[in-house]
């Protein structure tokens, strides 16, 4: 049943692929406004909340499960329509959202450094080296996992549920690991959920197909089994070190 949904035809025309093409190429650019806006006085709005919300490195491993999310919706929907308006729900989140980091550049909630050891210390270090304390308002991880988790509701209630959680627990991940401020998170789901009444809450179509519909949580399990084996080889590479 899985099989046979990954091997379905994907909807190729035009009117998919330029609006994913779109994001791929707009996603890079995270990184030049991090740069563009390193020189700029950075705002922190911060909150009474954030500073009584400790780091937890054991939340690194959740936050980092947010690569995985925009994959949910690309692997579940088949409906040609359904998917557009998933992907140009996507390009007003981060279109939305980097017109932001240009008008009001922000700085993380974080030091440079991980205080303490162990394999969790060790994997938010590397998000930190990889990631530049910029970009905080809105939060794109939260919205692009909103979106995500809104998208998938549509193929399989069960499964939008699920991810829905998923979304919420990535968001919650943001502030215990310092990357965002509560503030950012509130932001973030507020423009997903723009974003879904614009592209999402009335996208025409038919039914979903019922093998689309069984085969959603057994999609949604793999994924996180990957990205379970994506822990456990880090794991190992932390032993290894």
């Amino acid at each position: 049943m899985v099989v046979a949904m990954l091997t379905r035809p994907y909807p190729l025309r035009p009117r998919v692929v330029v609006p994913a093409v779109t994001m791929m190429v707009l996603v890079p650019f995270y990184l030049v406004i991090a740069a563009v806006t390193n020189d700029r006085p950075l705002h922190a709005p911060e909150l009474a909340l954030d500073r009584m919300i400790p780091l937890q490195p054991p939340w690194s491993v959740v936050y980092l499960s947010y690569l995985l999310s925009p994959f949910l919706p690309l692997i579940m929907i088949r409906q040609e329509e359904h998917i557009r308006r998933t992907f140009l729900a996507w390009l007003m989140v981060w279109s939305v959202g980097y017109v932001w980091f240009l008008v009001y550049p922000t700085v993380a909630p974080r030091t440079d450094e991980v205080n303490g050891n162990g394999f969790f210390a060790w994997f938010l270090q590397g998000i930190y080296d990889a990631d530049p304390p910029r970009n905080c308002f809105p939060s794109l991880h939260v919205a692009t996992a909103c979106v995500a988790a809104l998208a998938c509701g549509r193929v399989h209630r069960g499964v939008g549920l699920a991810a829905g959680g998923w979304a919420a627990l990535i968001a919650v991940s943001t502030v215990f690991t310092k990357q965002h401020y509560v503030a950012d998170v509130i932001a973030g789901i507020f423009l997903a959920g723009a974003a879904w009444v614009v592209f999402l809450r009335n996208c025409p179509g038919g039914p979903v197909p019922e093998l689309d519909r069984r085969a959603a949580p057994f999609l949604m399990l793999g994924l996180f089994g990957l990205y379970g084996l994506f822990v456990a080889g880090s794991w190992v590479a932390y032993q290894l070190k």
